[in-house]
C-alpha cells in the first residue's frame, strides 16, 4: 500500500458524517411533457466529516465583539460537487443543509470545501 493510500485511509477513519448532494435541475415530465425545475439527488450517503472553527472579529460598531463560524467539509477527492449544489449532511445526530462558499482544495487523499448554511436556490 502506498503512502497516499495509507494517508487516505487515516483521514477517512475520521469521517463520522454522511453527505447527500442535491442539484436543482430541469426535469421533463414524461406524461405531460412539461419541463420544470426540481431538486434531484445526485449522490447519497457519501462518507464525510464537518469541521467547525469559530472566528472572533472586532468591528468599530456598537457591538464590539462579533463571532462568525467557518464550516469546512472533508470528503473524498473524486466526489464532484458542482457550484450551486445543496449538501445535506448528517453528523452527530444532526442533519443540516449547506452550500459551497468557495472552490474546493483538492488533495490526493481528500478535498476540503468551505460551506455556509443553505438559504435557498438562487
Amino acid at each position: 500500500m502506498n503512502v497516499f493510500a495509507l494517508a487516505r485511509k487515516s483521514i477517512e477513519s475520521t469521517y463520522t458524517g454522511h453527505c447527500s448532494i442535491v442539484e436543482y435541475k430541469e426535469v421533463k415530465d414524461p406524461v405531460s411533457k412539461i419541463t420544470k425545475h426540481e431538486e434531484v439527488i445526485v449522490l447519497e450517503n457519501q462518507p464525510c466529516r464537518l469541521s467547525y472553527d469559530n472566528i472572533s472579529t472586532t468591528k468599530s460598531t456598537e457591538s464590539a465583539h462579533e463571532v462568525s463560524q467557518t464550516i469546512k467539509l472533508f470528503i473524498a477527492s473524486e466526489v464532484e460537487i458542482k457550484a450551486g449544489s445543496k449538501l445535506v449532511i448528517n453528523q452527530n445526530g444532526t442533519t443540516k443543509a449547506y452550500e459551497c462558499s468557495g472552490e474546493p482544495a483538492i488533495y490526493p487523499t481528500h478535498q476540503e470545501i468551505n460551506l455556509k448554511l443553505f438559504k435557498g436556490w438562487a
